[in-house]
């Protein structure tokens, strides 16, 4: 494989006023250094867009740094070691790593992960079998204390992150998962998933939609959406229930504040739990979460599916599609 001289890169060209633009990024080139002594070349195959990007492109204090103007954004991305001066790694091991949003890239040893594409293709670890999983799997087991038996409710459930939740569920024994989506083709998707059912947000309010597809109550709500989903979920929610709070995309764009919840006093009486969480806080289950979703996914209990842009140059509107919900399931940007 010829080495280039320079490697392209998209930097964060300013911060987005409400959604994001194309202006908000640039396109540079830079020169590509060899490897120094425990570093890796990279050439990356696949990087992911993600939600939580968003949030770093505001320059406010969060759980993770913002991005830095005129610098390299960051993100997910699987690539091939090219050269290596790390005795941690070969020339042709495929490695996982944050330096997304460009296509070639030097990199400590420490900082690449060795992924093994015999047992799943190397996107997938940006997916289902990487922190997208551990999102989904943390979040329904550890976070909202899913029980056998419950009926369960997730958002975004066409998303990367939900279309896993509610296939985890039903695989350790849901009684009823229901999600919502914003299409009819999403939703059609959701149930070929084998949900138990699903509406799309679009065709009226939310608390109305999911009273009909729950009639019985829910007991856990796993949250991408936040806004009107959250204040559906509460009321909907039965005694002792749980929230697992992991995103509200709903809101990331807006410039005012969301008035919902408006009904979070009913927490109160309802006795619920309402819990925030970070994947990087819960990367001590990521061994039991490969050993279930690996046995899953060879059973076909859990499939995944990828939204795939090709090309460096489209990862920025890849990015804004992904945050207007032009995906389903994983965002991804080949790059070769």
């Amino acid at each position: 494989m010829t080495r280039p001289d320079t490697a392209r890169q998209i930097h964060l060209a300013s911060r987005p006023d409400g959604w994001p633009e194309q202006e908000n990024f640039r396109f540079t080139e830079v020169p590509l250094p060899e490897p120094e002594d425990g570093e890796v070349l990279v050439r990356n195959h696949f990087m992911s867009v993600d939600p939580y990007m968003r949030g770093r492109m505001n320059d406010v204090k969060s759980y993770v740094p913002p991005f830095r103007l005129d610098e390299p954004l960051e993100g997910g991305a699987v690539g091939e070691v090219v050269a290596s001066r790390s005795d941690r790694h070969k020339i042709g091991d495929m490695v996982l790593h944050n330096a997304g949003w460009r296509d070639w890239t030097v990199l400590p040893g420490k900082a690449a992960r060795v992924v093994d594409t015999a047992a799943a293709p190397a996107s997938a670890y940006l997916g289902a079998l990487g922190l997208t999983g551990l999102t989904a799997y943390a979040g329904l087991t550890k976070v909202a204390g899913f029980r056998e038996g419950d009926v369960v409710f997730v958002s975004g459930a066409a998303g990367a992150v939900g279309s896993l939740v509610g296939q985890i569920a039903k695989a350790l024994g849901a009684s009823r998962v229901i999600g919502s989506a914003g299409s009819a083709e999403k939703v059609a998707k959701l149930l070929d998933y084998g949900f138990d059912a699903a509406f799309n947000y679009h065709d009226g309010p939310v608390h109305r939609q999911l009273r009909d597809a729950a009639p019985d109550g829910i007991d856990v709500y796993f949250d991408n959406v936040g806004g009107d989903h959250l204040e559906a979920a509460i009321g909907a929610m039965n005694r002792g229930g749980r929230i697992a709070l992991c995103g509200a995309i709903s809101q990331y764009n807006e410039t005012e504040p969301s008035p919902a919840p408006r009904n979070l006093a009913l927490a109160i009486g309802k006795e619920l739990t309402l819990r925030g969480f970070i994947v990087r806080s819960y990367n001590q289950y990521a061994a039991e979460f490969a050993e279930l979703m690996g046995r899953w996914l060879q059973e076909g209990a859990v499939r995944f599916e990828e939204t795939v842009v090709t090309g460096l140059d489209n990862a920025p509107q890849a990015f804004i599609d992904l945050m207007r919900g032009a995906n389903t399931g994983k965002m991804l940007v080949d790059l070769r």
